[in-house]
């Protein structure tokens, strides 16, 4: 359990109680797929969500483990937890009760239609029951380090209210009960989300006294937003403007090393994969994509240095971890992969690619910084090794429900640690697809290891941390040497506001009212 005190007294003093001021306005970059918090993991999702709902426990802005709507628990041996409820109102007046846990706990498996769901997160539990009216104890099926990151994924529904509610009921409104910051007014899709303050919320009262999220998907029409005054704060302030935003002594500006990983997914699961062909348009004999020096060949084709210079104006860090070296189960002997052409080619020869082959690149254009350009400069520098590579780029919510259902064959994407260590990565876009253990949540890749699965398994059983870590480094390792993904880089997060208002940067980039104030 690696949090302390100061840990929290830091937190609480950064979201101190205020006096409420004037409306927020803030523009986030990508459209939440739904308002239902247990239906898909996605940023833009929990961008809502924090602001409605709270979980059991919660990440502070550097990823590490605080109370939520547990303001105490206890680990009474290694598999069995109690959970102490603190006071807590729902936005209908009703109390917190171990009933709504309960049954917040019990849902995320039931949306069998959730394209990324929350079920992974509860899969340990076996036993969930009520000691007192305060307090909750939970049982897990073996010893489990990760049940309080697991637990700060699951926002705490209102039972009367939500239960038999099906996902698109939230979007107009019910169920949306929570006992958050905020209460939800409305939601106009692919626009905005209203809020109203709560002031009965134990969290540091609200300060706003009333709060609009409008969805810009653009970076460019997002910062003139800001420029003109429709709107008050602003994430991913655009690259070529980074320098003047900066400078300009109207706006405050902020910026954060993310835990997000961006990566190339590389089919190497199956022997037919839908976008992969030869130089002529013809169907292959087999996929190339399976034979591991193709994809080291795709991987030394990339200049990432270039990429995080020149495309993303400094604000991403080339790598080959799966989280950065502030995260537990970063490994320093993973060294990022030299840009080398020639050797690239040499490789594709003894695969049996001497002239290349074609293939389509895919990726979102509107969530993560310069996305599409990235994708892009990956093409261009396909190219130079003869594999012609024809891109195509969706907006987030329509390119994710494509890739979950395994449609490209290639393309980019990024997951960020919602554990603070690299385990969570490992088995939500590494480990084999499994719905018996939830491995695989995210495996676009197709990839399967079963020697990386087992070092994580035995990891999610290993309480010591540094046996734990020595575990994650092998499993990381192995999954990195033969091309379960192609690691690019960490992407820097930025925000920008007004001038006078506070701004509180977060390792998860998430961002929702509270982390501004006036």
């Amino acid at each position: 359990m690696r949090w302390s005190i100061p840990f929290i007294v830091a937190a609480a003093s950064l979201l101190a109680p205020q006096s409420q001021a004037a409306d927020l306005r803030l523009a986030l970059s990508s459209s939440p797929s739904a308002m239902d918090p247990h239906y898909q993991n996605l940023g833009a999702n929990q961008n809502i969500s924090q602001n409605i709902f709270d979980s059991l426990v919660r990440m502070d802005p550097d990823s590490r483990i605080i109370p939520g709507l547990a303001d105490r628990w206890t680990r009474v041996n290694d598999t069995t937890w109690d959970f102490h409820l603190r006071d807590a109102t729902f936005h209908n007046g009703q109390k917190l009760t171990v009933d709504d846990v309960i049954f917040s706990l019990d849902r995320p498996p039931t949306l069998v239609n959730s394209p990324a769901g929350f079920g992974i997160y509860v899969k340990s539990i076996v036993s969930k029951t009520a000691i007192d009216d305060h307090t909750l104890r939970i049982v897990t099926n073996g010893p489990y380090p990760l049940l309080l990151s697991d637990l700060s994924l699951i926002f705490i529904l209102n039972k009367k209210e939500s239960q038999g509610l099906a996902t698109e009921d939230f979007a107009r409104g019910k169920g949306m009960v929570g006992t958050g910051p905020y209460r939800f007014l409305s939601f106009l899709r692919d626009d905005r989300v209203e809020l109203a303050p709560f002031p009965e919320t134990w969290q540091p009262k609200p300060v706003w006294d009333h709060v609009t999220v409008r969805m810009i998907p653009n970076g460019a029409s997002r910062l003139a937003g800001l420029l003109s005054g429709d709107v008050d704060a602003i994430e991913g302030v655009p690259t070529n403007d980074l320098a003047n935003v900066k400078a300009n002594p109207k706006l405050t500006f902020a910026q954060k090393i993310s835990s997000r990983i961006i990566y190339l997914y590389i089919d190497s699961g199956r022997d037919d994969s839908p976008q992969v062909f030869a130089k002529d348009g013809s169907k292959l004999p087999h996929n190339p994509l399976k034979d591991v020096r193709v994809r080291q060949a795709l991987s030394m084709a990339i200049n990432r240095p270039a990429i995080a210079d020149r495309v993303l104006a400094g604000l991403g860090y080339p790598t080959a971890n799966l989280v950065p070296e502030t995260l537990f189960g970063y490994d320093p002997t993973l060294k990022v992969m030299p840009y080398d052409p020639d050797q690239a080619k040499k490789l594709l020869a003894e695969a049996g690619y001497p002239d290349g082959f074609s293939v389509v690149i895919n990726g979102p254009n509107d969530r993560f910084v310069n996305d599409a350009q990235v994708v892009q400069a990956v093409a261009q520098f396909y190219a130079r090794i003869g594999v012609t590579a024809r891109v195509d780029t969706l907006p987030m919510s329509a390119y994710a429900p494509r890739g979950a259902k395994g449609e490209f064959s290639l393309g980019m994407i990024g997951f960020g640690s919602q554990t603070g260590e690299s385990s969570s990565t490992l088995r939500a876009i590494i480990a084999c697809a499994d719905p018996k253990t939830g491995g695989g949540l995210y495996n676009w890749s197709f990839y399967c290891n079963h020697d990386v699965d087992n070092f994580v398994s035995q990891a999610l059983i290993t309480a010591d941390d540094p046996a734990r870590l020595v575990l994650l480094q092998k499993a990381a390792h192995l999954a990195i040497d033969t091309g379960a993904i192609l690691p690019l880089y960490f992407q820097a997060t930025t925000w920008a506001a007004k001038q006078g208002m506070g701004i509180i940067p977060r390792t998860d980039e998430r961002t929702f009212a509270a982390g501004f104030t006036p």
